[in-house]
């Protein structure tokens, strides 16, 4: 029984994945600043030598809960510095930033079909959850 778990060992071993470690590089911090003033407001701020940076401010929320707004960036492995700007409140998180894709508009012909039905719903037309209208409006 003991052969049998030490060999199921060696075959785990062997087969995980393989690292390559390098010797850890030390980063510097060049600015390391804090405050909080224990009732529920409060703002900090580091950078590295190696470009990562973040800024944060909390205040209580309208709810009850926190609200934070900041930025942050760091370097991505093309040389590009991704920089972030956000708030997190009762409406979620919501980030910006010209790193983060964005959909392609609608085609003329979509937007066309968008405003269409947007017409007809003001007018009383509903759908089932198949798409098919089930409710006619005067006029349509």
């Amino acid at each position: 029984m003991k052969l049998m778990i030490l060999s199921c060992l060696a075959v785990v071993t062997v087969a995980g994945p393989q690292f390559h470690f390098t010797s850890p590089r030390h980063i510097a911090i060049l600015r390391d600043n804090r405050f909080n003033d224990d009732n529920g407001n409060f703002q900090y701020e580091f950078e590295t030598e190696n470009g990562i940076y973040e800024n944060v401010v909390g205040r209580p929320g309208r709810s009850g809960g926190q609200t934070m707004d900041g930025s942050f960036r760091f370097p991505l492995p093309n040389g590009i510095i991704a920089d972030f700007q956000f708030v997190a409140d009762e409406n979620g998180y919501q980030v910006r930033s010209p790193v983060i894709p964005t959909p392609h508009p609608l085609p003329a012909h979509a937007a066309e079909q968008v405003a269409l039905t947007e017409q007809l719903r003001a007018r009383g037309a509903r759908w089932d959850e198949q798409g098919r209208r089930i409710a006619r409006s005067a006029g349509y």
